[in-house]
């Protein structure tokens, strides 16, 4: 059985007025299941080829919030359904990280769909 869910990419636009970005993690939500993770992986020299000036440290550690807020150790966020989470997430923002637009597909495996999009749309080797 195959349910829908809904995914962001995660992008790190380190000179928002240029609009340059890298994918640097993807969000999913199965609503059916109960899912919502976050997986990230900063590929700090394309990020510096975009601009040598970014604070990395400051990227990451925004990125490590979008992995927590899928947690049960989500600070304020915690209280939230997993579905208000991901609304919140995937809200627009005009910031160094922010997610791009939210896409559907159907899956039997969330977590292996998951995988998946890491490797398609974040990974370049």
């Amino acid at each position: 059985m195959r349910d829908v869910y809904e995914y962001a990419v995660i992008r790190v636009v380190p000179r928002v007025e240029r609009g340059e970005l890298i994918n640097a993690g993807v969000l999913l939500y199965c609503q059916p299941r109960g899912y919502l993770c976050a997986r990230v992986e900063l590929d700090e020299p394309r990020l510096r080829a975009l601009d040598a000036r970014t604070d990395v440290a400051a990227v990451r550690h925004a990125l490590d919030a979008y992995r927590l807020s899928c947690t049960e150790d989500a600070g304020p966020l915690a209280a939230e359904s997993p579905g208000s989470r991901f609304r919140w997430l995937t809200a627009p923002r005009s910031t160094v990280v922010q997610t791009g637009p939210v896409h559907a597909g159907l899956t039997a495996d969330p977590e292996a769909e998951l995988e998946h999009l890491m490797s398609r749309l974040v990974r370049t080797a």
